[in-house]
């Protein structure tokens, strides 16, 4: 039967290619599935043989400790050299962005305390 290794719900195009590269690679056999029209469905990367599901958790932790050693030290590098994003980098590119998101905070925050305002009248 076969076994789920990645959910592709929001992982980065070159993470997913670069699993694939690494199954084929090691001669696992694989498959994938696509989200579908309404984002209903699980996408993701399955193991077709469950002898082959160890090797592939193997080889995926492998990959994962890599590649988050590499993603920490370019974002030190960035943040060194002063490219890193901040949040006053993205609230002067996208105010509107950062004000709608400021304003669903309030609204949530506004309907976390209107029962405890109303109760205690």
């Amino acid at each position: 039967m076969a076994k789920l290794l990645l959910n592709l719900r929001n992982v980065p195009d070159d993470e997913a290619d670069d699993v694939r590269a690494f199954l084929d690679e090691h001669g696992i056999a694989w498959y994938e599935t696509a989200q579908g029209f309404w984002n209903i469905s699980l996408a993701g990367i399955w193991i077709r043989e469950d002898g082959d599901v160890p090797e592939a958790k193997r080889l995926m932790a492998e990959y994962q400790a890599q590649r988050g050693a590499r993603v920490r030290a370019e974002n030190e590098a960035a943040r060194r050299e002063g490219t890193a994003e901040t949040f006053w980098m993205v609230l002067r590119t996208q105010p509107l962005r950062v004000l709608l998101a400021v304003l669903g905070i309030l609204f949530a925050l506004a309907l976390v305390i209107l029962p405890v305002v109303l109760i205690s009248r």
